[in-house]
């Protein structure tokens, strides 16, 4: 049986790997693909495939376009770290799903229950244009957040957003800082992220998304500009540039 994984992590790609390559001799991994466009391209080719692992969100897209794109009849397994909604879009299509961080023990059980299924399998496909609209509106602004999930050695933890001071970008990653001092990367982008915190937190500038709750103080600076004052230690001045000065003081005045 040949698979293919999908995974943009590579050290949890990897982890994957070796858990279905110690299944059975006879199941081997014909790909591991780390994007949107690797994978479409990669499908283009034709390769036979009886079985995907997927993530949902990739670095440059939901794994879901590469099926709208190229067509597919492997049915996929989805790993994800989704919420309720996302899983249900996704279960509702008569997929497995593994929620991330899994063990060797949900892996099995997904090739498992593939194998006990896979002469039912229909060639019909999937209307992933409805599933990718789905998981949309599960993670648009209107979805509640109450917590940051951030990968932590072998673990996967969610940082109340109350508990996070800020988030920053720090050299080549994305950090959130909590009120503790605790720093942790997390995957999203701050643009991303600014989505899913909405009122809560303010866009200071490219590098820094600030909680109202960390807020100190602002002083003005050159320009029209302010400095923000937290109430956590930061690296460097955190600058509101003149071009967002009212709206920072309209969002500070509701702190």
């Amino acid at each position: 049986m040949n698979i293919v994984i999908i995974e943009d992590e590579l050290l949890t790609a990897e982890d994957m790997a070796e858990i279905i390559n110690s299944m059975d001799e006879d199941i081997s991994i014909a790909a591991m693909l780390h994007s949107v466009k690797d994978a479409v391209s990669f499908f283009k080719g034709n390769p036979k495939v009886d079985l995907i692992f997927s993530d949902i969100q990739l670095g440059d897209g939901l794994s879901l376009e590469i099926f709208q794109s190229v067509e597919i009849k492997a049915p996929i397994i989805f790993c994800t770290a989704y919420d309720e909604y996302a899983l249900e879009a996704i279960k509702n299509n008569g997929i497995e799903y593994i929620l991330k961080p899994f063990t060797k023990e949900t892996i099995v059980s997904a090739i498992n229950k593939y194998q006990r299924l896979k002469t039912h399998f229909a060639p019909a496909s999937i209307d992933y244009k409805n599933l990718i609209q789905a998981i949309a509106q599960a993670t648009s602004p209107t979805t509640e957040y109450r917590s940051i999930l951030v990968y932590y050695k072998d673990k996967v933890l969610p940082i109340p957003l109350n508990d996070i001071a800020l988030f920053q970008i720090d050299g080549d990653v994305n950090r959130l800082m909590c009120f503790d001092g605790k720093s942790f990367i997390v995957n999203q982008s701050l643009d991303e992220l600014e989505q899913i915190v909405q009122d809560q937190f303010f866009r200071a500038n490219r590098q820094h998304l600030v909680n109202r709750r960390a807020v100190r103080d602002a002083s003005s600076y050159f320009h029209r500009k302010y400095v923000v004052n937290l109430t956590v230690a930061v690296k460097e001045a955190i600058i509101v540039g003149k071009n967002k000065t009212s709206a920072f003081l309209e969002w500070l005045a509701k702190k």
